[in-house]
């Protein structure tokens, strides 16, 4: 019986020691586990730490190149700012109106400050006596005449440029198809609008000429002529302006066939031979003898006829003066004119007709031209109508020459018979049209310059020709 006591006494007691073991590697167990969940939670604070620190100092670096970005961008909106401005001021102070097609600005808007484009700049030919025209250029004393003369320069290149900028349109405008009273009257339109006409001030210093073929000079169209320009025909046109009577005549020549290029080069040519060969101290005969032997060097062939272009030799040149077209001194384009000599500070108008007819002209059609004599006195007039048009005649045009349309354009009517009262009795002069043999052709080319003291201008060049 003992025996078997203590093995169950044995027995219960290593059960009682396993269970305590148990126990206690439960006990262990819990503490490991609560320990090791905190030394989880560690870790994952430092990490969320770091990742923290990381993000402040991303959005910090982002902060410093907003920053870096905002600087720039203000520095290149005040650099675009400072340039606007830069270009505003340069539209304040070079803000020039731009000219409209149809011309319709004055030239003296376009100009503000009174400084007008200057013509072509030539120096003097040495003629063989060896007078005074040489080395103007650089002497003092005719360098300050000059400089005294500037307001009559700035006048009159103000009416060149208002000539320079009317046959640009012109030349662009005229077409086969269109009658001559239209060109003439769009042409005039024009150019009283650039020359900002104003009476005796400024305006047209005489008609538009528009002959055609074998007329040369001095037509323009009265009050329905139905003529109208066609495709073979050759046409002149020559008008003037001015400003204060300062003149400016020039003259083109239009066709639309190439067949008459070789007529249009020669006169063209002849042209600019006399304008070089002009000069002070100049004798006038030279220039027409240097101008004939140019001209008459061309030939042009029509439908298979060789002709030689020949000088008109009855139309000639001639010196401008204020208010007077026609000033007294010739400029021949033949040979055997007139030895007098040109001089300093005059006004000319190189001017050469070629023809490949006769090369002699005569008065032909009706007249529409006229112009009161310039050294005409007082005439007693009975005509009560011809006392208003003579009127007329002095407040609009005064020594100017004009046409019959402009006297309609001023509302005057049934005036024929005043009119030639007042040719009849020597006040004014009739100039009908000059016409060389019917089926001919004529050409002409023309400028205007001026004899400076220093210098030679050609004041109505332009980049046409």
């Amino acid at each position: 019986m003992a025996d078997t006591n203590s093995v169950v006494d044995e027995t219960v007691k290593n059960e009682n020691e396993e269970q305590e073991n148990e126990d206690d590697n439960e006990v262990v167990n819990d503490v490991e586990g609560t320990e090791a969940p905190k030394k989880k939670k560690k870790k994952k604070k430092k990490k969320k730490t770091e990742d923290l620190d990381g993000a402040v100092n991303g959005v910090a670096d982002d902060l410093e190149k907003q920053k870096i970005n905002d600087a720039q961008g203000e520095g290149a909106s005040e650099e675009a700012g400072e340039g606007q401005k830069k270009k505003k001021k340069k539209k304040k102070n070079t803000g020039q109106k731009q000219q409209t097609s149809p011309p319709t600005i004055p030239i003296s808007e376009l100009f503000p400050d009174g400084n007008y484009p200057e013509g072509e700049i030539m120096e003097y030919p040495v003629v063989q006596d060896s007078t005074t025209a040489k080395d103007r250029m650089t002497n003092e004393e005719k360098r300050a005449l000059d400089r005294a003369n500037n307001y009559i320069y700035q006048e009159v290149r103000q009416a060149a440029e208002a000539h320079r900028q009317t046959r640009k349109y012109m030349k662009e405008y005229i077409k086969p198809g269109m009658t001559m009273i239209d060109i003439c009257e769009t042409l005039e339109t024009s150019a009283r609008k650039l020359i900002n006409e104003n009476k005796l001030e400024a305006g047209l210093a005489f008609p538009t000429g528009c002959s055609l073929n074998h007329c040369a000079a001095h037509y323009t169209p009265n009050a329905g002529d139905p003529t109208v320009l066609g495709v073979d025909d050759v046409c002149k046109i020559d008008f003037g302006t001015h400003i204060n009577g300062r003149i400016i005549d020039c003259a083109f020549t239009l066709s639309f066939n190439p067949k008459y290029d070789r007529l249009l080069q020669a006169v063209k040519d002849a042209t600019n031979t006399g304008i070089k060969e002009s000069g002070i101290d100049v004798r006038l005969c030279d220039i027409g003898e240097r101008i004939q032997e140019v001209m008459e060097s061309y030939e042009v062939e029509l439908d298979g006829k060789t002709y030689q272009v020949k000088s008109i030799r009855n139309l000639n040149g001639h010196s401008i003066s204020p208010y007077r077209i026609h000033a007294g001194k010739t400029v021949p384009i033949v040979k055997g004119g007139e030895a007098t000599r040109m001089e300093e500070m005059e006004f000319y108008a190189i001017e050469t007709f070629g023809s490949t007819g006769k090369g002699v002209v005569h008065d032909d059609m009706e007249t529409s031209h006229y112009m009161k004599n310039f050294e005409v006195g007082h005439v007693p007039l009975r005509v009560q109508k011809s006392k208003q048009l003579l009127s007329v005649i002095n407040q609009n045009f005064g020594t100017l020459a004009f046409c019959r349309r402009w006297l309609d354009r001023l509302g005057q009517t049934k005036y024929l018979i005043a009119l030639k009262n007042l040719c009849d009795v020597g006040i004014l002069d009739p100039y009908p049209p000059l016409c060389d043999t019917k089926g001919c052709y004529t050409a002409q080319f023309e400028h205007t310059i001026l004899l400076r003291p220093t210098c030679k201008e050609v004041i109505s060049r332009g980049d046409d020709y």
